[in-house]
């Protein structure tokens, strides 16, 4: 089983991720966790992203691709994953399409988080207090302004990708604002039509 989880920082991607990951064995694949392993391990990808990030620039699509290529490759890869926070653009959608139907694989899912964004920001402040509260570290990203801004952030590049995924059937929309039990019950509800069909 093939996912992808798509949604707003804060919409609950990551708590969900880590279910699927407990009920199929399938990993969750972060790209940013992908990137430094490729890079620690000195793979020929990780050397390019490597001189890349030490000249400054960002990492390209295309490597980023290279860095998923690879690691679906590995053996507990091969059941499926999830794929959280990535693909961030319509380019690496479409990116990621190609390097999959070149290897007889599809997408099996977009499980895309609708969420009401205010009362997003509500739930950030809260959990940032709950950490205080507790004697915790607060995330930085849990700062109301450095969220909104990842908030537009997203809706800014994002946004494109959800739509791309639709026009394939492959997209649906689950209420990310509802409890945790009950957004795993519609991604199951989902997951059951989509390895049905």
């Amino acid at each position: 089983m093939r996912l992808i989880l798509l949604g707003p920082p804060g919409a609950g991607k990551g708590t969900q991720a880590q279910r699927l990951i407990d009920k199929y064995g399938i990993p969750q694949l972060s790209t940013g966790d992908m990137l430094r392993e490729a890079v620690a391990k000195q793979t020929e990808i990780g050397k390019r992203a490597q001189a890349v990030m030490d000249a400054g620039q960002l990492v390209s699509d295309e490597i980023v691709i290279g860095i998923v290529a690879d690691r679906i490759e590995q053996p507990d890869a091969r059941k499926g994953f999830v794929l959280d926070g990535f693909p961030r653009t319509l380019a690496q959608a479409e990116a990621l399409d190609q390097m999959l139907q070149s290897r007889n694989l599809s997408i099996d899912a977009v499980i895309e988080f609708k969420v009401d964004e205010e009362k997003l920001v509500e739930r950030i402040e809260k959990r940032a207090r709950d950490a205080e509260a507790a004697g915790l570290p607060v995330r930085k990203d849990d700062n109301p302004d450095v969220f909104r801004r990842r908030l537009v952030e997203f809706r800014a590049l994002t946004a494109a990708v959800a739509p791309f995924y639709r026009e394939r059937g492959r997209s649906f929309e689950i209420d990310g604002m509802a409890s945790i039990d009950e957004v795993s019950t519609q991604i199951d509800t989902i997951l059951k039509q989509a390895v049905a069909a």
